[in-house]
């Protein structure tokens, strides 16, 4: 028997491969299926079922493609509903793979279909089980992300209350615990950056599994202190509901090489948006193609497009830093959605300012100038773009608060005759809302390199560190 978790640090999930005498089953799929084809032929096994925990609302997932190339069933649990075939699991029932079966337990709450799947071994012992998004290490899953007229966020969260003490917490404390999620993922508030832990250890150190918590504490705790999820949820809900545009036409179409002036001509009209995935070093020391957003690939790149581009049939371009990762950004972009990308600028931006096209530029401070001019008052609009939770924990005082996540609803605040200087955590972010700050008008905008991180250690004031926890 094995068993392999498959973590996706972009969107901090995990699909699983579990195989048994020949046999293989896949749970939580990504959209790719090539890995695991490739891994299924290395065991010389046959994929037989592609199990879903639930509909997922933050990456598109890969259960269609891989049921055409393979003849898998694709097994959800009772109350899924699809465009394409599936089969509906009863709570209870069992799904023999090789010498080993996974038996489908129904714990909605998180979703209405939500299930996990235990593994019962051929000895009958039952040393795993994988949760979805029902229980993560440290968390559960939040309870607003499907809610309809006739089920409140605190219908659902009753059930998860249900689903977790009558058929999570009655299980083995030795059983292994491998959820859909970890740190990272907007699934859940407080989710671990572990992937996995024993359930006993679980019950001891998880809030939400607290033994002597009533039903009532827990959907307080659970629905408190929740923000709105990413606006492109809804839209992968549908998706995979649905029959898609197949990975293989997506990247087929998406990895299009296109020269400096198809690239140009593109670029300038107004239903294409350029995306320069390249790195903070290399989008700020050479420029980029303007009017294009910086969204770099090694930062959390498929969550940053779902939740700033609002279209998910967006026409985009994009910009790589190098052409064997064409493949790779195509993909990522398809991860939670973004099937339209029609091309990749041939030979990067070396090759389109030899053709003698214009870059725009960023301006940048380096922390100790940040603090100097803050100081004598020279820096007329300071901005933190980090997510509230992180201003209110600990910020540079006298710099205002501008989330990222919500910044073309809070965007007719700026300015675009003003000069505004941006910094986040790292300087990831800052640079993202930088070059959407430039795209849309305004001119002078800074990022401050390095971050919070690097300005707590020049003279900058920072407020004083309150708990997050006391904030709800």
């Amino acid at each position: 028997m094995k068993v392999e978790q498959l973590f996706t640090g972009c969107l901090a999930e995990m699909a699983y491969y579990i195989e048994s005498n020949g046999e293989a089953a896949i749970i939580d799929p990504l959209r790719e299926t090539d890995p695991y084809l490739r891994m299924a032929e290395t065991d010389k096994a046959e994929i037989k079922y592609i199990f879903l925990t639930h509909f997922h609302a933050d990456f598109v997932s890969g259960q269609y493609d891989l049921a055409q190339k393979t003849g898998a069933t694709i097994v959800f649990g009772p109350n899924a509903k699809a465009e394409y075939e599936i089969y509906n699991g009863k709570d209870g029932e069992e799904f023999k793979i090789g010498d080993v079966k996974l038996r489908l337990l129904h714990t909605p709450g998180h979703t209405m279909e939500s299930s996990s799947y235990v593994l019962v071994d051929k000895n009958g012992k039952m040393p795993y089980v994988f949760t979805g998004d029902c229980l993560f290490i440290g968390d559960v899953g939040r309870p607003d992300l499907a809610v309809k007229s006739d089920m409140t966020e605190r219908d659902l969260a009753g059930h998860l209350f249900d689903s977790l003490r009558n058929k999570i917490m009655t299980l083995p404390d030795d059983i292994i615990v491998y959820p859909n999620h970890g740190a990272g993922s907007a699934c859940g508030k407080n989710m671990s950056s572990e992937t996995f832990d024993t359930l006993g250890n679980q019950k001891k150190t998880n809030y939400a599994l607290r033994a002597d918590m009533t039903k009532e504490e827990f959907i307080k705790e659970v629905t408190t202190g929740l923000k709105p999820p990413p606006q492109y949820f809804p839209n992968n809900v549908r998706m995979n509901k649905s029959i898609n545009t197949s990975i293989d036409e997506v990247l087929h179409k998406g990895t299009t090489p296109l020269d400096p002036p198809t690239f140009k001509e593109m670029s300038e009209q107004k239903d294409v948006l350029v995306i320069d995935t390249r790195t903070k070093e290399a989008y700020t020391e050479t420029g980029t193609v303007p009017g294009a957003w910086f969204i770099g690939l090694d930062g959390s790149f498929a969550p940053w497009v779902g939740a700033l581009i609002k279209n998910i049939n967006q026409k985009i371009i994009f910009i790589a830093d190098d052409e064997n990762r064409v493949n790779e950004i195509v993909t990522r972009f398809s991860r939670v959605g973004y099937d339209n990308t029609l091309g990749y600028l041939f030979g990067g931006i070396i090759n389109w300012t030899d053709h003698g096209f214009e870059v725009d530029k960023i301006g940048s401070l380096s922390p100790i100038a940040f603090a100097k001019q803050l100081a004598d008052g020279s820096i007329e609009n300071p901005l933190d773009v980090r997510k509230e939770s992180e201003y209110l924990s600990e910020h540079v005082i006298g710099v205002d608060n501008f989330p990222l996540d919500f910044i073309h609803q809070n965007f007719a605040e700026i300015n675009p005759n003003k000069t505004y200087v941006l910094h986040c955590a790292s300087g990831y972010r800052s640079l993202i809302a930088a070059s959407i700050f430039k795209a849309n008008g305004v001119e002078n905008v800074f990022d401050v390199r390095g971050g919070f991180k690097e300005i707590k250690e020049t003279d900058a004031p920072i407020s004083e560190y309150v708990c997050p926890t006391t904030l709800l």
